[in-house]
């Protein structure tokens, strides 16, 4: 079976997309995400991370928080409108640091969850995913986890295992839109 990094945003996501790609994967969750705004809600997230996986008995990174790299890539891009170039730049940002992440633990593939998201476009993921799959030559899994009920199984999970759901996707920009 191939080793597969599954970059993930968060624990309700996730549980969208993980128990249908374990059964062609041996999994391994990758949580980067230098994007989320404050150090409380990037450990909420990553807690939730935690519980899932460890209920899964699924093997999970949590890198440490560290906004920095999003602040030096979306500099200039702040007001851009969501789904925008900021948001192109910080899929790069994530899946660079996956696919780097893959090839030091030599890893076989590589894919994201963040297609689960109804805000995000898939056709945009695919793209940063398959550039750098030609960096790295290691394949990029071309995912739409939308597919088959993904996005709804992340709200019934998230309810059946009582999984804080955010309400936006991390950084302050989107937290912003929500609140408007």
């Amino acid at each position: 079976m191939q080793r597969l990094l599954l970059h993930v945003c968060c624990g309700p996501c996730s549980s969208g997309v993980i128990e249908e790609i374990m059964k062609e994967y041996d999994v391994t969750v990758y949580f980067y995400n230098p994007n989320i705004d404050t150090l409380e809600e990037y450990q909420k997230r990553a807690n939730e991370v935690d519980k899932y996986m460890t209920l899964l008995n699924v093997k999970y990174i949590i890198e440490k928080y560290n906004p920095k790299p999003f602040k030096k890539v979306v500099k200039g891009l702040e007001n851009q409108p969501e789904g925008g170039a900021r948001c192109v730049e910080c899929f790069k940002l994530r899946l660079n640091q996956s696919f780097k992440y893959a090839k030091k633990h030599k890893f076989d593939c590589v894919t994201t969850t963040l297609s689960v998201s109804p805000y995000k476009s898939v056709k945009v993921l695919n793209a940063v995913g398959e550039e750098l799959q030609d960096i790295y030559k290691i394949p990029y899994l071309k995912k739409d986890f939308k597919k088959k009920d993904g996005y709804l199984k992340s709200i019934q999970n998230s309810k059946k295992y009582n999984m804080y759901r955010q309400k936006y996707c991390g950084c302050e920009f989107s937290k912003k839109q929500e609140l408007n």
